[in-house]
């Protein structure tokens, strides 16, 4: 159970900072609306998370 809490409280401040971070840090840079920048915003997670999630299988395969 305690470890389930430190996850969430771990969490929630890392959301905190990400969410402070996009409000007083971001419009410091910037970003004109492109098509490129928007397709990049758009696919990027996926295309993280794929990665993520093929080197994952890769390592359990070796295993």
């Amino acid at each position: 159970m305690e470890n389930q809490l430190s996850f969430v409280l771990k969490l929630l401040i890392i959301s905190a900072l990400i969410s402070v971070s996009i409000k007083y840090l971001a419009p410091i840079w910037p970003i004109p609306a492109t098509v490129t920048n928007a397709l990049i915003l758009v696919l990027s997670p996926t295309i993280i998370l794929a990665i993520a999630l093929f080197w994952r299988f890769q390592t359990q395969k070796q295993n």
